[in-house]
């Protein structure tokens, strides 16, 4: 299947296609991820990978005291 093909079915454009394939999307909907999964036939963790970094999007916890 081509990406124009999935992007056809999924309902995204190319270019956010080609971000998530490229690994630089910053998020993804729910939706996109369910569309994603109906037609390749797989399972979110067939397509999602966590990496740690530096600034993961969550502030630091703070201890009461």
């Amino acid at each position: 299947m081509s990406l124009t093909e999935l992007a056809d079915r999924v309902g995204v454009t190319i270019a956010n296609l080609s971000i998530l394939k490229t690994g630089k999307a910053r998020a993804v909907r729910f939706s996109t991820l369910a569309a994603l999964c109906r037609e390749l036939d797989c399972q979110p963790g067939d397509l999602l990978v966590y990496e740690a970094g530096p600034d993961d999007g969550f502030p630091d916890e703070e201890e009461d005291g």
